[in-house]
């Protein structure tokens, strides 16, 4: 298990929970438009996760953009309401502070997904997805 994905540090055995068993893990980073970056891993040549950067209008919210990813439907809310999450996938929203000159008036939120694993596990995927909002916030894509 790496201890970065695609440049965020995130602990491994979070990672590790949310992946299926194999023997070789393998991570492409990929651009699909200007506000987006994803981290796709591949686990025995087969994706099995994918954590996502993206940049959304400040009014936006968790639950807003959570519409925007699959299995993420009747998701649970954080108390801060800043995290929706499922068994299989969910929306962060970084903290007000995280901006940058590129995305002016947007807020930056991160994504977490399963691919098909038979993976079903909430606390997995919200502990995961936490942490790695909070590696983002402190990372250069919030500088």
């Amino acid at each position: 298990m790496p201890s970065s994905l695609c440049g965020i540090t995130v602990e491994p055995a979070l990672v590790k929970a949310v992946l299926p068993g194999g023997d070789s893990l393998t991570t492409a980073t990929v651009k699909p438009n200007g506000g987006t970056v994803r981290c796709n891993l591949s686990v025995d040549g087969k994706e099995a996760l994918s954590l996502a950067q993206a940049w959304w209008g400040d009014r936006d919210s968790a639950t807003g953009v959570a519409q925007a990813y699959a299995h993420t439907d009747n998701g649970t809310l954080s108390e801060d309401e800043r995290f929706v999450y499922t068994g299989r996938a969910g929306v962060g929203q970084t903290i007000s502070s995280c901006e940058v000159a590129e995305h002016p008036e947007q807020d930056l939120y991160t994504a977490v997904e399963t691919r098909d694993t038979g993976i079903d596990d909430p606390e997995a995927i919200q502990k995961l997805l936490t942490a790695y909002t909070k590696a983002v916030e402190g990372s250069p894509a919030c500088r």
